[in-house]
Order: C-alpha cells, then sequence, then structure tokens
C-alpha cells in the first residue's frame, strides 16, 4: 500500500460537498458543473474548486463536450467506498 496516496485520496474524501458531488457523479453516470451547482444549490466557483481538487488526485477523469465539460469518476474504489459509507 502507498501510505502517501491513500492518505491523499482520503482527505480529498473529507469533505462533505465533494463526498455530495462524488455520490451525484455516481448515480448519474457523470454530469457538468451546472448540474452539480443546481442540485447542490453552490457557486459554480465552489463546485469548480471542489472538482479541482477530485482531479488532482485521480478521482475524477473529464471531457470536453462543445462548451461543457462532462466529469466522471475513475477510480473504481470510490463507489465501493461511499457504498460501505452509506450502510
Amino acid at each position: 500500500m502507498d501510505y502517501n496516496k491513500t492518505s491523499e485520496l482520503l482527505k480529498a474524501l473529507g469533505n462533505p460537498v465533494r463526498l455530495q458531488i462524488l455520490n451525484g457523479l455516481i448515480s448519474s453516470h457523470g454530469c457538468n458543473v451546472n448540474t452539480i451547482v443546481e442540485q447542490l444549490r453552490i457557486p459554480q466557483s465552489t463546485a469548480s474548486q471542489h472538482l479541482g481538487i477530485l482531479k488532482s488526485r485521480g478521482i475524477l477523469t473529464h471531457k470536453k463536450e462543445g462548451v461543457k465539460t462532462c466529469y466522471k469518476v475513475s477510480d473504481k474504489r470510490i463507489e465501493k467506498l461511499l457504498q460501505m459509507f452509506s450502510k
């Protein structure tokens, strides 16, 4: 186990807004920032900051679709962790 990488992953998950973003992305199979902003009722800048943290930890990938950017959870462990935490 790489303890440094695991610690960074857990730090990224240690925020309730990021957990909500991840849960929403998993349940919707990906979406753009506007959807996240509308569903969580947070400013776009806040959503973008959280998405940036999740991307930098390798948890998310993104794909440009015209002027929109679609985010998806790329780390398969995240869905398992969220399922475990919801029990």
